[in-house]
């Protein structure tokens, strides 16, 4: 094992750290070459695969698989002895998740529009099973009337049955069903309880614990055995669920586990959990400036398999030793690129590897302890070459009230770094979500226009702790916007960018700062572009919180929106604030989205056009929150090309 370990350190990845250094190398520097302009068609290429999972017993490999805009599931035999499967995707249904249940089955999570309440959408999600052995496909649990059939609570390790938590219909609280994967018969297991929306299981597949919430308190239902009945534990008066807890796993016969929790540091940490008293206990893991995200524990439920976090890039701390070592040759072979092992069989002897950087869409790699062999595997963009595009850094700058707003930023490559044109890209969200350093496809496509971009990570972006997200409660349309207008003062104020040619570009919650930043501030900007961005606030916490059944859901998150009861979301609301616009603005939409309804853009569009103001509309049909079809992006970044060469040319 160690000997292979260093041959591979040494060999493989050598090569590919020295391929990817001299890519870098040509990357950064400053006066070089401009880069030739790369096709709209190449951005929006769709990987014809990409998620690679292992089997459990490192014989196959499962991945999406796209090919002519058709979505499927690809099995792959890495014996080579038998050709590639392709899994078709049920009818009027698009792929969500997939992974292994045993070594013979495939669970696929599928998603579809369906109508909803007032005429809006909704998104409904099922589970399916896909048996390679004799090739049948069923749909698994009740039909219900829920939108979410596919939360799997717990997969037995043979791939014999699961537990799915589903709702018999919108209006009831969930129920735990033993499903069996052979016959697809599902036999309830954990009757609803009221105000009980999350279940949890132990390593073995028992539940143990439900959580929920009641007005300002949590519920949590708890048993230490599945012959016991579920007790109440605690009902205490919580001010903000972020002060408790979020994840938590569960072991075999014991009331231990973990969890991840705020409640001591202002930040999520791992720490030891005692679920009969609700305790906590020992710090497993914290990181010093930003949240844990994610966890895992082993098999046996009773040891940490790893911490995820995200700083600059998504890592994970490894419990694991030998995951430990093989990451430490992975970062050391392939200094400054972001590295993960995706996929791995049991035994850790078939690894999938994936490598990437903020300039590379990445690779995938088959790595194999056993013999220290390394090989690339998969390209999913080998027409997307790092040394045509740019590289992006992390930076950080006071906002007006001293706040330190860390963030992103692309400068085009090959062109003087002064006095260029900036296109600021606030993300969605807003809460709970941040940009890191990975590649981003409209970043490197606004770089290789010549525009310099800039993501903040303004206040109320998760992955900082409880404080810094804090203070983008009820601040819609207020400080958060000012993040975005003082990291356009701190770059003028380098230098670096023309603060006659500024643009805000952005989706979703970033579509909403594009629009009222235009209307906001025209002085500042000249042109702003919003795909699927809120444009009416009021009418969307409406929406949001008829998806809310309860009560604590429904007014923590009017308060993060809203803030004081008395503000009037109308006043920072594009909608109603459109007789302001003096810039022009491209408006964007799904016309099946359904976290942001379509008629938002459309209200919009309907006040522009009653106001005689500037702008351009487009909607796309059978697109959502996001482009499934390679078609539409390219045309959405053709159109935000034109526009932006039309209103602020670099």
């Amino acid at each position: 094992m160690t000997g292979g370990l260093f041959a591979f350190n040494g060999t493989a990845m050598a090569q590919e750290a020295a391929a990817a250094a001299a890519s870098d190398a040509a990357a950064v520097q400053p006066n070089n070459a401009i880069p030739p302009k790369i096709a709209s068609s190449i951005f929006a290429e769709i990987p014809a695969l990409s998620g690679f999972r292992v089997s459990p017993d490192g014989t196959h490999l499962v991945a999406r698989n796209e090919v002519d805009g058709q979505e499927r599931l690809a099995v792959i035999d890495l014996t080579g002895k038998v050709k590639p499967l392709v899994i078709g995707i049920p009818e009027k249904n698009e792929l969500a998740w997939f992974r292994w249940a045993g070594n013979n089955r495939i669970l696929i999570s599928v998603a579809q529009t369906v109508p909803w309440f007032d005429g809006e959408d909704a998104r409904q999600t099922r589970l399916v099973v896909y048996d390679l052995r004799d090739a049948s496909m069923r749909f698994l649990g009740k039909k219900e009337e829920g939108l979410r059939g596919d939360n799997l609570t717990y997969a037995d390790p043979a791939g014999d049955w699961i537990l799915l938590t589903l709702q018999r219909t919108i209006y009831d609280y969930p129920s735990v069903y033993r499903v069996d994967l052979a016959t697809g018969v599902s036999k309830q297991v954990v009757e609803q309880k009221d105000d009980i929306y999350d279940w949890y299981a132990d390593n073995k597949g028992v539940v143990r614990m439900g959580l929920g919430v009641y007005g300002k308190k949590y519920r949590i239902v708890y048993r230490r055995n599945e012959s016991e009945d579920f007790r109440l534990i605690a009902r205490p008066k919580v001010e903000d669920e972020n002060s408790v807890f979020d994840l938590i796993r569960i072991y075999q016969d014991s009331d231990e586990g973990y969890v991840l929790s705020n409640e001591k540091t202002g930040r999520y940490a791992l720490y030891k959990f005692n679920l009969a008293t609700r305790e906590l206990g020992e710090m497993v893991y914290e990181h010093p400036t930003n949240d844990i995200d994610d966890f895992d524990t082993t098999e046996d439920g009773k040891g940490v398999l790893y911490a995820a976090y995200t700083d600059d890039r998504y890592r994970l701390h490894w419990f694991d030793p030998v995951l430990g070592d093989l990451q430490g040759a992975i970062d050391g072979g392939l200094k400054g690129r972001q590295n993960w092992m995706t996929s791995w069989s049991k035994d850790k002897n078939v690894i999938m590897v994936w490598t990437g950087d903020s300039n590379d869409p990445g690779r995938y790699y088959m790595f194999l302890p056993g013999t220290g062999q390394m090989s690339r595997y998969f390209v999913p963009h080998p027409n997307l070459k790092p040394q045509d595009l740019a590289k992006t850094q992390s930076v950080s700058y006071k906002a007006r009230d001293g706040l330190d707003i860390p963030g992103y930023l692309t400068l085009p490559k090959g062109r003087d770094t002064k006095n260029l044109p900036l296109v600021i890209l606030p993300h969605g969200g807003p809460f709970e979500v941040r940009d890191d350093m990975s590649f981003n496809t409209e970043v490197q496509f606004l770089a290789n226009r010549g525009y310099a971009v800039l993501q903040p990570n303004f206040r109320g972006s998760g992955g900082y702790g409880k404080a810094f997200s804090d203070k983008g409660y009820g601040q819609f349309g207020r400080t958060m916007q000012d993040d975005l207008d003082d990291g356009m003062d701190w770059l003028v104020k380098q230098g670096i960018v023309d603060p006659k040619r500024v643009c805000l570009v952005g989706s979703s919650y970033g579509g909403y700062a594009a629009l009222w930043g235009a209307i906001r501030n025209p002085e500042r900007y000249r042109c702003a572009a919003s795909f699927a961005g809120v444009t009416d606030l009021k009418k969307q916490l409406k929406y949001d919180l008829d998806f809310f059944i309860a009560k604590k859901y429904q007014q923590d998150w009017r308060d993060k929106v809203k803030g004081a009861e008395d503000f009037d979301m109308a006043s920072v609301s594009p909608v109603q604030q459109a007789d302001k616009l003096k810039v022009p603005v491209l408006v964007v939409h799904g016309e099946e989205d359904t976290n942001v309804p379509f008629k938002q853009s459309k209200w919009l569009v309907d006040a522009l056009k009653k106001a005689g103001k500037d702008f351009e509309f487009h909607s796309y049909p059978g697109e959502g929150h996001g482009f499934d079809k390679p078609a539409d992006l390219q045309d959405w970044l053709d159109r935000l090309e034109a526009f932006l060469t039309k209103n602020n040319p670099a």
